[in-house]
């Protein structure tokens, strides 16, 4: 009789690959136990004792697509200047995973995913990758870069920007010739723009109409 195959740390990712490549070619209801390993060149069995069913192997996805973000990040190394350490976390990490891995990037970023939601698992890793930008965005609130701004409001608006431009730039209307400097100058512009200092007094008169008209 033959030695019996082991389940390793290789067939793992295999799985997971295979995995994202059905979410690529059908979304989340694309993914099973038994597509994953035969994506993956190995046997239902290998799926069950990774993972132990396909929750699982989702919920390991998620815990994938988190885990890249966070190591494309980390592996840029922080500067003197926060502001632009920021930026370049925020084009050379998240842009980069998120035009390498699209679909994941959609899925656990720009999607409302399906129930059951993130395991507990799942969500603390989500929440270690959203701490990664807060950090990043509590240097340049310490280097005075925010002006009046919080860092819970700078995080939000920042996170929307870069949802955003990785949306157009996988969707076409950016060219990815064009993806990093459209990236740098809007980040570039979005970031002078929170630290900008606009009392009452120096708002422009669209802007002030229109408070006037939307109250809180």
């Amino acid at each position: 009789m033959g030695r019996p195959r082991l389940h390793d740390q290789r067939t793992r990712a295999e799985l997971l690959a295979a995995a994202e490549r059905l979410v690529a070619q059908g979304g989340i209801d694309a993914v099973s136990v038994r597509a994953a390993a035969v994506g993956a060149g190995t046997t239902t069995r290998a799926v069950y004792a990774l993972f132990g069913s396909k929750e699982g192997l989702v919920q390991a996805l998620a815990q994938r697509a988190f885990g890249v973000l966070m190591e494309g990040v980390a592996a840029l190394p922080l500067t003197s200047d926060p502001g632009r350490d920021l930026i370049t976390c925020s084009v050379k990490g998240f842009r980069v995973f998120a035009l390498e891995h699209p679909d994941l990037f959609r899925l656990f970023f720009t999607a409302q995913l399906p129930r059951p939601l993130l395991s507990a698992e799942s969500s603390e890793t989500r929440i270690a990758a959203l701490g990664q930008l807060v950090g990043l965005i509590e240097r340049a609130h310490g280097a005075g870069l925010l002006g009046e701004r919080s860092v819970e409001e700078a995080t939000l608006v920042w996170d929307a920007l870069c949802t955003g431009l990785a949306m157009r730039e996988i969707c076409g209307p950016i060219q990815r010739a064009q993806g990093e400097r459209l990236w740098t100058d809007a980040l570039t512009a979005m970031l002078t723009g929170l630290g900008s200092v606009c009392c009452a007094a120096q708002r422009p008169p669209w802007q002030a109409h229109t408070e006037r008209e939307c109250p809180p």
